[in-house]
Order: C-alpha cells, then sequence, then structure tokens
C-alpha cells in the first residue's frame, strides 16, 4: 500500500507530529508508524480506520481511493 504509506507521511509531517507522537495518540508502536511508512507492513481495516479518524480523513483518501483538494 505505497500510497498509504505516502499520504501517511504527508498527513503527519503537514501537522508537524513525530511518528512517535502519532504511535502513541492510535495506541501503536513506534516500529508499526514507521513500517507502515516506509512500506513495510499494511495496516489491518481497523488501523487504517483508526489513522483516518485521528487525521479528520476517509480510508479511501488514505488508499488513494479519493483526492484530498
Amino acid at each position: 500500500m505505497k500510497i498509504f504509506a505516502e499520504r501517511l507521511i504527508e498527513l503527519r509531517k503537514e501537522r508537524g507530529l513525530s511518528q512517535a507522537t502519532v504511535a502513541k495518540d492510535l495506541n501503536v508502536s513506534l516500529g508499526i508508524i514507521c513500517y507502515w511508512e516506509t512500506n513495510k507492513s499494511d495496516p489491518t481495516a481497523g488501523n487504517i480506520a483508526k489513522v483516518a479518524r485521528y487525521f479528520n480523513v476517509s480510508a479511501d483518501y488514505l488508499l488513494g481511493l479519493e483526492r484530498n483538494d
């Protein structure tokens, strides 16, 4: 899910958040955030939903199914 990785990095950096902060806020490990951002691991559907709620975007946006203009 390369697009998920790209969008996660973009959203995190736009908001000035560290990987550690996002990991803590989402109640996942820092390693998981790193794996998602480097496209080494795909998030579960539940984690996609958590990330979408956290950044106030749709899951479709995170998955590259819609743009966020």
